[in-house]
């Protein structure tokens, strides 16, 4: 569904893209959205350069649900070098050698592995966008300002050792949001004595989407040259992102007492529960939260 704009197409949905390597998610967002001629776009949760995979793209309206996905877990694959460790955590570090990895064997990871399963306390890289006062942290990692960061917790649903060759450590992680990649590797790394960081890492899953849904820049301009159409036919709707959330149909009335602002009366729910709310035309026009007095208002509502 789209009109036109002279800023660009007033399109909405969600794209799932398969970013290549190399590319910051800003600059694969910027990408889609030119591609598209979108007038508006976001994504959910960056991944590093360094990083390939699953990265949900936001048009239009569909931006207004970005904020509740952030919450969501991720599943990870990644590979990491043994016996070095590298000043960002990862293969664009300078890299040095640590540690030997002689008696490093797969017994021996399994056994650390172990003590990484569940709520784990994480120290946040130094290579990182969290901010101090303002200033992202790999601003200052570039002057050579190192900050204390608190540890914080982070919960690891499950790790599963893949292979060990040469060196070369190959997981796979199920975790919450928040969730360093890079520091788990390095911790892996310090337990079993030799060091590690990370030379590769793919995001394969997002909440509950896999990378197998999703699709290459590459592969959205083939289809971009066949017809507009086949690229608008990709993007999912915005409630498609919200799972767990329950769906509330509404009338003609109440639909336009939640575009207006105002709230409408729904008993049944939990006091905070969020819903996705539907028109008469069963749209999705957004997310209402229940307040005390089971009255539903507008959180986030496409107009």
């Amino acid at each position: 569904m789209s009109k036109h704009n002279p800023k660009g197409r007033d399109i909405n949905g969600v794209l799932l893209l398969d970013k290549a390597s190399g590319h910051s998610s800003n600059s694969a967002l910027q990408d889609v959205k030119r591609l598209f001629d979108a007038n508006k776009a976001g994504h959910t949760g960056s991944l590093d350069p360094l990083a390939s995979g699953l990265l949900p793209i936001c048009l239009g309206q569909a931006t207004k649900v970005a904020q509740f996905l952030l919450n969501g877990d991720k599943r990870y694959f990644v590979r990491g070098k043994l016996g070095q460790i590298s000043d960002t955590g990862d293969s664009d570090g300078q890299i040095v050698d640590f540690g030997s990895t002689k008696e490093v064997n797969q017994q021996a990871i399994k056994n650390v592995l172990l003590d990484f399963a569940g709520i784990i306390n994480q120290v946040p890289p130094m290579y990182s966008a969290l901010k101090r006062n303002g200033t992202p942290l790999y601003k200052l990692a570039r002057k050579g300002i190192e900050v204390e960061r608190e540890a914080r917790p982070v919960t690891i649903h499950e790790i599963k050792f893949k292979d060990l060759e040469e060196d070369i450590l190959s997981l796979e992680v199920s975790c919450s949001k928040g969730t360093y990649i890079r520091t788990l590797m390095e911790d892996i790394g310090q337990s079993l004595g030799c060091g590690g960081h990370v030379i590769e890492l793919r995001r394969i899953g997002f909440t509950h989407f896999n990378i197998s849904q999703a699709i290459t820049f590459e592969d959205l301009i083939e289809l971009k040259n066949k017809s507009l159409y086949s690229l608008d036919s990709l993007l999912l709707g915005a409630d498609e992102m919200l799972p767990n959330l329950k769906g509330l149909d509404l009338n003609a009335e109440q639909t336009l007492d939640i575009k207006h602002g105002r709230k409408v009366l729904f008993s049944g729910l939990d006091v905070g529960q969020k819903i996705k709310l539907y028109d008469e035309k069963k749209q999705f026009i957004g997310i209402g939260e229940n307040n005390v007095l089971s009255e539903v208002w507008p959180k986030r509502v496409f107009v």
